[in-house]
């Protein structure tokens, strides 16, 4: 798996989507961050992760 860090993890997702891409976003939110995972076009998993900010 490819893991890929976002600093917007909605945006990166609706920019997807909107390319036809299926995106699975876990609506969890851990202690490290959110998550959403793809496939690319062989099949191979993708992970998007937004790490969590220390507001």
């Amino acid at each position: 798996m490819i893991n890929f860090r976002v600093n917007d993890l909605d945006a990166m997702v609706k920019q997807l989507e909107m390319a036809g891409i299926e995106v699975e976003v876990d609506e969890a939110e851990y202690p490290n961050g959110r998550f959403a995972r793809l496939l690319d076009p062989e099949g191979n998993p993708i992970q998007l992760w937004q790490p969590k900010t220390s507001d």
